[in-house]
């Protein structure tokens, strides 16, 4: 069988969508999705019980709020929130950002709400 090997162009990727706080799927390995997303302005408080979640930024300043402190991340760097580990995203401007999480995983986590993103699309 012949496989059809293909980058992801990321800067295509993040063209062809304008709407923030809802990931984009770009790919999936071993039960992960890589996504895309887009922020800007304040998310909502929330944790994801089971899954840690890795952030990179790709462009812009994205600040992450804990109940106890907070952490920036500039582009070409990443972090990892721990599971179980309230926490808030905050984008002054905005911020193109990949996403390293397992499959089905909510962006608002426990949270719910109208933020809440329960269909993900393939870009």
């Amino acid at each position: 069988m012949k496989h059809a090997y293909a980058s992801i162009n990321l800067k295509e990727k993040f063209s062809n969508f304008s709407e923030t706080w809802t990931p984009k799927i770009l790919g999936q390995f071993d039960g992960y999705y890589l996504k895309a997303a887009k922020m800007s302005g304040e998310f909502v408080w929330h944790q994801h019980h089971d899954v840690d979640e890795l952030f990179i930024v790709i462009s812009g300043t994205l600040k992450i709020h804990f109940r106890d402190g907070e952490v920036t991340i500039s582009p070409g760097e990443c972090f990892i929130v721990p599971k179980g580990v309230d926490h808030k995203p905050v984008a002054n401007g905005e911020v193109q950002c990949l996403l390293i999480e397992k499959a089905g995983t909510l962006n608002t986590g426990d949270q719910g709400g109208d933020r809440t993103v329960s269909e993900e699309e393939w870009i």
